[in-house]
């Protein structure tokens, strides 16, 4: 239901997305995200300074003298955001929850999608697929994409990228730019295969979101935690210097196997806070992205 609250919120984030869009993002998602190669333009008669290699013999002979062949750049992409939707989108302690993180990201990507005349989609998914809207043109598209991030209730609470994943590779047939944009607190090889074979078939950023408390806890004494997509609750005692470093290992096990995934498949990662401006991030991935070569 659109109610006044919500419409003002869908009206904020696309007037502080779309300057985003066109102040920083709009000419680095061009030169980073090229189209699908060169498409034959027109034939026209050789000028001076013309490369010879674009001579189009067969014209050439027809008219009796020189006709070069032009080409211009297919510009047009398709974009897929992937968003996690489950439990643990529901958590933030400093700035913002990462579900309204995300809804934002969705915004900044999808607008920039769209300012290049590229289209955009959206999947949202858990532990089951939960939307999957098509990718299309246009700003009331754009706002539609929003709407569903900041009201979809999602039926499950799990998380499984290889579900969001595999639904990708069959729905999309043509080359297009995904962002999957999730925790990853699950294991990394339960998708490792799945995202290898996704990467293969398009251009796949991660867009890795955290909050700052799932990295460092303070020392409160007894705290209980709560599993966001289990919901078991347990209690602990931050003062204990045992299960602290018990915690750090854990961090650093599952940060060092994501970082190793996403490594050897050749997949960008963009880390993001819920406590920071994400403006900052992304500009540093585009920045660094623009300087490689196209992929």
């Amino acid at each position: 239901m659109l109610t006044p609250e919500l419409m003002r919120k869908i009206r904020r984030i696309e007037i502080t997305t779309k300057h985003l869009v066109a102040d920083t993002f709009a000419g680095d998602y061009h030169s980073v995200f090229k189209g699908q190669g060169m498409e034959f333009d027109e034939v026209r008669p050789y000028l001076p300074g013309d490369e010879v290699r674009s001579i189009d013999w067969n014209v050439t002979a027809r008219m009796g003298t020189p006709f070069v062949r032009r080409y211009r750049e297919e510009r047009e992409l398709s974009a897929m955001i992937i968003v996690d939707a489950s439990g643990s989108f529901d958590f933030g302690s400093r700035g913002q929850f990462k579900r309204d993180l995300a809804a934002e990201l969705v915004a900044v990507l999808s607008f920039a999608a769209t300012t290049n005349n590229d289209k955009v989609g959206l999947l949202i998914f858990t532990d089951r697929i939960e939307l999957l809207i098509p990718p299309r043109k246009g700003r009331s598209h754009v706002l539609r994409l929003v709407r569903e991030m900041l009201v979809f209730e999602p039926q499950g609470r799990g998380t499984d990228v290889k579900l969001a994943l595999d639904t990708i590779n069959l729905v999309l047939k043509r080359r297009s730019v995904l962002f999957l944009i999730s925790d990853f607190l699950t294991d990394p090889e339960v998708y490792r295969k799945p995202l290898a074979s996704t990467n293969r078939r398009h251009d796949v950023v991660v867009v890795d979101l955290y909050d700052p408390l799932e990295e460092e806890i303070a020392r409160v004494g007894l705290l209980a935690l709560e599993d966001a997509e289990t919901g078991e609750l347990k209690w602990v005692d931050t003062n204990s210097r045992k299960w602290r470093e018990s915690f750090q290992r854990r961090v650093q096990r599952l940060e060092y196997a994501k970082n190793q995934v996403f490594t050897s498949l050749n997949v960008d990662r963009v880390k993001i806070t819920t406590a920071e401006d994400y403006v900052a991030g992304l500009t540093a991935f585009f920045k660094e992205r623009s300087r490689r070569a196209p992929r």
